[in-house]
């Protein structure tokens, strides 16, 4: 019969064909390693250490800083600052005299052109003895998208910020219900911040640089 003779024909080797296909993909498909789940909203963050610290001291009102080409420049460093800048890699030394664990990754206020130079100005003598960049790319008030930077990359993290944008750099880590958190930067240029994630609970100390004469020294 006619329709016999087309089920013999050619659409049905097509027909035969797409099936064994079939079939060798589902037994390709049953050999393979099942997929990794994604962890879950509970899953628990990495362990992270991060560092804050303000930038070095700034002129007083009516006297002038010095950028990078010894030109008057009030968004620049003091002299003192520019002293503490130079000191801040004793700070980091090798163990076993290591005060604080040498950072990984640097971070530093940045903006458009204009903007004051002195967090970058602090951290440039540490990047020059640690052979690592000061990433700048995120401006005063971008704490959240600086926050994702350091937790995503490499730590311990150090970064240099603006006082005023401190807090908020805190509450975006997770950390600004941390006991023992001042609720805004003192008005000091010699502390550092330490903020420890283990398990996913935060810890915070605070240590004082005592780098220059006059700087707070460390107790006992």
């Amino acid at each position: 019969m006619p329709h016999t003779a087309a089920a013999s024909g050619p659409g049905r080797r097509t027909v035969l064909a797409a099936a064994l296909a079939a079939v060798a993909t589902a037994g390709c498909t049953e050999r393979e390693e099942p997929a990794r789940p994604a962890a879950g909203p509970g899953a628990v963050p990495k362990d992270a250490l991060v560092m804050v610290i303000r930038h070095a001291e700034q002129p007083y009102a009516g006297a002038p800083g010095e950028d990078d080409d010894g030109n008057d420049d009030p968004g620049s460093l003091a002299g003192r600052g520019r002293r503490r800048a130079h000191e801040l890699p004793r700070l980091f030394v090798p163990a076993p005299a290591a005060r604080l664990p040498r950072p990984a990754a640097l971070f530093a206020t940045g903006g458009p052109a204009g903007s004051p130079a002195r967090c970058r100005q602090t951290l440039a003598p540490l990047a020059t003895a640690l052979k690592t960049p000061v990433r700048t790319e995120f401006a005063l008030g971008a704490e959240t998208a600086l926050a994702r930077a350091v937790l995503a990359g490499h730590t311990p993290a150090l970064v240099c910020w603006e006082h005023t944008g401190i807090p908020r750099l805190v509450r975006a880590l997770g950390a600004g219900d941390v006991l023992g958190i001042p609720a805004a930067w003192p008005d000091r240029h010699d502390l550092l911040w330490s903020l420890t994630r283990t398990q996913g609970t935060w810890t915070f100390r605070e240590f004082p640089q005592a780098l220059l004469s006059a700087d707070a020294r460390p107790a006992g």
